[in-house]
């Protein structure tokens, strides 16, 4: 199921950042979870669009399992609690 966020499909902008880094990680996904199949066809946000937006270096070639497993990166950790004790 696509994410809401590609309803109005992607821009021209976003194909040539997603080439070029498809290009510079050599078409390899650099995720390699369990299940990869190291062909990468994905480009992953490692640190979260609504952070960086599409700035390259906070992306990565990704085989579509990897980055279906990942899914956002913004997410995967709980928010941090305060200690109340040491």
């Amino acid at each position: 199921m696509p994410s809401k966020a590609w309803q109005n499909g992607s821009t021209r902008q976003w194909r040539r950042i997603r080439g070029e880094v498809l290009v510079r990680d050599g078409w390899r996904c650099q995720l390699r979870l369990e299940g990869c199949t190291t062909r990468a066809t994905q480009v992953h946000h490692t640190v979260g669009k609504g952070v960086t937006g599409d700035s390259p270096e906070h992306l990565v070639a990704a085989c579509e399992a990897c980055n279906q497993a990942v899914g956002d990166p913004t997410k995967q950790d709980p928010p941090p609690k305060q200690a109340t004790r040491w």
